[in-house]
């Protein structure tokens, strides 16, 4: 799994016009599902996303989490995240995952972060969204599952 955390002070998401979700002070995350995802990766991205030290404290200090500051989540599918542009001029996304095993592993990341006590909002899986929001900082972090034990990124 590969997901981007935008720290945020408002974000929406928006289906043919209509509003489906919104969240205040918190963290829009977009969350890609490669193939060879597994519940393994869910448990990873659902214990580390909570619990990643991204929000200031009284000090400035990146030094408190979502929860800590009862913030709340914005969660949107996004296999773009999975896209591969080393060659040619259009993206691949051989990596993806099919979309019943993407849906599925998708809403099992959102369901165990809610179980944490974080409300989450999602978008709508597989819909064409606007996402609006409002950066604070900005603040932006890229995690990926398969990355978790070598530190690397890409």
């Amino acid at each position: 799994m590969r997901a981007v955390l935008q720290r945020v002070r408002s974000a929406a998401v928006t289906v043919d016009g209509d509003a489906i979700a919104s969240i205040s002070h918190g963290l829009v995350v977009l969350l890609g599902v490669a193939k060879d995802d597994s519940d393994a990766d869910v448990s990873y991205m659902a214990d580390k996303i909570p619990q990643l030290r991204i929000f200031s404290d009284e000090a400035g200090k990146m030094n408190r989490s979502i929860m800590d500051v009862q913030g709340e989540l914005l969660m949107v599918s996004q296999f773009t995240l999975l896209g591969e542009t080393h060659r040619g001029r259009r993206p691949g996304f051989e990596a993806a995952a099919q979309p019943d095993v993407a849906q599925r592993l998708y809403e099992s990341a959102a369901h165990s972060i809610r179980e944490q006590g974080v409300p989450v909002q999602t978008g709508k899986f597989g819909a064409n969204m606007v996402v609006t929001l409002e950066n604070d900082g900005p603040v932006t972090f890229v995690l990926d599952s398969h990355r978790r034990e070598s530190g690397k990124i890409g």
